[in-house]
């Protein structure tokens, strides 16, 4: 790192140099090392990049990017009262690479143990943008006796869409020594070693039929799209930029520049992922997201909720649902389905590759391919590490996103290469888990086909603050479901009302962070079924959850009021999903 700079708190803003640099004298570990960081936008202040500490992740970091193992060290980052026990000073350094000088806004903002966004220490650091090294000294600064938790980083910009690259370092204060480690080298990608790797990811060819249906109409020069829907790994996190970075957007150009005419431009690209959200939801906006209400007809479609899908209230039944929703369509298009994998080395591949066997489809598993080698020295064989693979403990930098796009390009060229099958895989036939979601369709305040009978009640206003996605290959945010029913805090007393005949129904609303929202009871035939809480998470998101379901199509009563003490609060109902 450059020269290191002090931040003294006496109000004037003031930065010298530290005489002596101290710092450099103190054990200290990174917490974020050379990591691309983006300014996406965002509904409340500046363009930023934000990392999160909570929960576990401030722990899972050390591990990951500082190689932090003692156990005295990770608890102290549980809460803030460690925190200041273990850190002395951070260390922040941002560089552009654009020659242009400027500065980039660090954050650090401890949760508070009341309001947990409002109350805390938030600290707030211009940094310059040549990679000079910022000490913030924590001893420098007054913190709020109500902070709880370390919450999260932020890295804030001008303008959006701009990029840096950022490293930032925890100095210990003496007590505590934690070893050095040195930094990889890069990944060699033309190396036999990893295309051996890759090789791994092949969890099955599947019938080939489709796939290969469609790299012969791609070959032929006829329009083809290839999809992607999923969860926040799909949308692109962890990549910089997103829309260009993306294992989605890089599988996509290699299927183009492998099968495409006239340099590909017959090859056409339509990405639907969604952060934080399961198949649950990705059945309800399919139509929506990846048909584009009957624009567009996909020749491929690749899923992947492997790592969403852990809350999801039927245990593979919607997952399946989805499969079965996108096989059935008129044209006939591929199914492919991707296994993605947290750094903890895990996701659902166990729970929903039973689906992929059974109806014979291509799968690609991104876990078979890094999880073995992780364990592995660089003399044992290995070939990049989960420092080089994860951009946070959910998501791929953008070497992991071209991992992932690399084991979707294997399965490409080995269906190339293959000999056709000749049958198409069945999948009129009893469900190897459930797919009584199949036909799912989403009811909003643009699409009723249904005709529901519908009173907003207090529920008349249109949402505006909803999740961004980054949809196709778009810089871009696109808000979901902006078709709501919005309670806002002077709306009344009065319920949201619907008449419907459906054998299921499913709920979407919208999860928030912000303190103005709150508690909704959910009534089905006047029998109260369920209590939404936009703060169970703590975002802006989209939450899906089942109200009913039914053997028999019949007509329901649906009543959505706002809970006891919560008529002053804020609540979005983003849509329904119902089945007939």
């Amino acid at each position: 790192m450059k020269e290191r700079r002090l931040i003294k708190n006496d109000d004037s803003n003031d930065v010298f140099k530290a005489p002596k640099d101290p710092e450099a004298k103190k054990s200290s570990f990174f917490v974020i090392y050379e990591k691309v960081i983006e300014a996406t936008p965002r509904n409340e202040g500046k363009p930023s990049q934000e990392i999160y500490l909570d929960g576990e992740r401030l722990k899972s970091i050390a591990k990951l990017v500082g190689g932090v193992s003692d156990e005295e060290i990770l608890t102290l980052l549980d809460d803030c009262q460690g925190f200041h026990k273990l850190v002395h000073s951070i260390g922040v350094e941002i560089k552009t690479g654009n020659g242009n000088t400027g500065k980039v806004d660090f954050v650090l903002h401890h949760y508070g143990k009341q309001k947990k966004y409002e109350t805390g220490t938030l600290l707030r650091i211009a940094c310059p943008t040549d990679g000079t090294e910022m000490i913030v000294k924590l001893g420098d600064f007054h913190w709020s006796q109500n902070d709880d938790v370390p919450g999260k980083f932020a890295f804030e910009f001008d303008h959006p869409g701009e990029l840096a690259t950022a490293s930032v370092k925890f100095y210990l204060n003496d007590t505590y020594k934690v070893p050095e480690i040195s930094p990889e080298p890069p990944v060699a990608f033309s190396s036999e070693g990893y295309q051996a790797m890759i090789r791994k990811s092949l969890l099955s060819k599947g019938n080939n039929q489709r796939l290969k249906a469609a790299i012969e109409k791609a070959e032929r020069g006829e329009d083809i799209t290839i999809a992607y829907i999923g969860g926040s790994i799909t949308q692109g996190a962890g990549a910089k930029p997103i829309h260009t970075h993306s294992y989605a957007y890089r599988s996509y150009l290699k299927f183009r520049e492998m099968f495409g005419k006239d340099d590909g431009k017959n090859v056409h690209f339509v990405k639907a992922g969604v952060g934080g959200t399961p198949s649950e939801l990705g059945m309800i906006r399919y139509e929506r997201d990846i048909l584009r209400d009957g624009k567009v007809e996909p020749d491929v479609v690749i899923v992947e909720f492997a790592v969403n899908d852990a809350g999801d209230e039927t245990n593979g039944i919607c997952y399946e649902s989805l499969c079965l929703k996108i096989l059935a369509s008129k044209n006939k298009p591929a199914v492919i389905l991707l296994f993605s994998v947290f750094e903890n080395d895990w996701n659902l591949q166990d729970r929903l590759s039973p689906v992929g066997k059974y109806y014979d489809l291509p799968m690609v598993s991104v876990k078979d391919a890094v999880v073995e080698q992780f364990r592995l020295t660089k003399e044992e064989g290995n070939i990049l590490t989960k420092r080089q693979f994860f951009y946070d403990i959910y998501h791929p930098t953008n070497d992991g996103h071209t991992v992932m796009a690399d084991c979707l390009t294997y399965l490409f060229s080995e269906t190339k290469k293959s000999i056709n099958d000749q049958e198409d895989i069945q999948i009129d036939k009893s469900p190897v888990i459930g797919n009584c979601f199949k036909d799912v369709q989403l009811l909003d305040r643009k699409d009723n086909r249904l005709d529901a009978k519908i009173n907003m009640g207090g529920f008349w206003e249109t949402d505006d603050e909803l999740q961004m996605v980054e949809m196709d290959a778009n810089p871009f945010g696109t808000p979901q479901f902006p078709n709501n029913w919005m309670h806002t805090t002077s709306s009344g007393n009065e319920s949201f009302k619907m008449t419907i005949n459906s054998r299921s129904l499913i709920l979407v609303f919208k999860d928030s962070g912000n303190s103005k929202f709150g508690i909704a009871d959910i009534f089905v035939d006047g029998q109260q079924i369920k209590t939404a809480d936009p703060h169970e998470v703590n975002w802006t998101h989209c939450n899906a959850v089942i109200l009913y379901q039914e053997k028999a199509c019949r007509e329901h009563q649906v009543e959505i009021k706002m809970a006891s003490n919560h008529e002053d609060k804020c609540f979005t109902i983003l849509g329904f999903g119902y089945t007939l």
